[in-house]
């Protein structure tokens, strides 16, 4: 509201504002949302989700577990966090290092914050010795590297990471590239033992899957769609 003033100014005050009647800031109305601490106690009930890998490296299966806190449940800022990691397996040989592993990858869940980069530094760590290929064609560089593409896998299904799908479209094109390539060559593709790509396929440098093949003179990934030229 304004009043104009015909009077000579002679002084003045700056009158506070009542706070009862004072709007609360945008930020200030309701509760602050919960983010995840290193100060967060471990609740009763956590959603878990357990993954099996078989490596050809370990005598036994492993049995990753992945348990996510619920944060700031019922409201417009829940989200879901992992809280904590635990692998089993029948091997003791991996067991001293499993545990550390565990309860640093654990620690930082609890620290909060961004921790998908977690992905990418268990990703890199290679094997002295070599990696393997998986069940499908893709190589992990070491047992480390498939723990890593676990926890990317479960942060994607959270949606901590986001997933790149391929079109259906793209996904057509690349079946009917794959079967082009294995009628030109000949070449069964029904056995799974080793890839589900031709036996003369390579590795890729983006998807780490063993299915390169060169397509009209172009290095073309059968697995994502990556090539040479474009």
């Amino acid at each position: 509201m304004t009043a104009k003033i015909t009077n000579k100014i002679v002084g003045y005050r700056v009158k506070k504002a009542d706070p009862e009647t004072q709007a609360p800031a945008p930020e200030q109305q309701g509760p602050n949302p919960v983010k995840m601490n290193e100060n967060i106690e471990r609740p009763d009930f956590l959603l878990g989700t357990t993954y099996k890998i078989k490596p050809p490296v370990a005598e036994h299966a492993m049995y990753i577990t992945i348990n996510d806190i619920i944060l700031n449940e019922g409201t417009d800022h829940e989200s879901r966090q992992p809280y904590e990691v635990f692998i089993n397996s029948k091997s003791m040989e991996h067991f001293q290092w499993v545990i550390a592993l565990t309860r640093v990858i654990s620690a930082v869940f609890r620290k909060g914050g961004d921790v998908t980069f977690l992905v990418e530094e268990l990703r890199s760590v290679y094997d002295p010795n070599g990696g393997y290929f998986k069940k499908g064609g893709v190589f992990m560089p070491s047992l480390v590297a498939e723990i890593g593409a676990v926890i990317e896998r479960h942060l994607k299904a959270i949606g901590l990471i986001e997933s790149e799908e391929m079109s259906e479209v793209t996904k057509r094109i690349l079946a009917e590239k794959r079967a082009e390539f294995e009628t030109a060559q000949k070449t069964p593709s029904n056995d799974e033992s080793v890839s589900e790509y031709p036996a003369n396929a390579t590795l890729c440098n983006k998807c780490h899957t063993q299915a390169v093949v060169m397509m009209d003179g172009c290095a073309t990934c059968l697995s994502c769609g990556d090539s040479k030229c474009g």
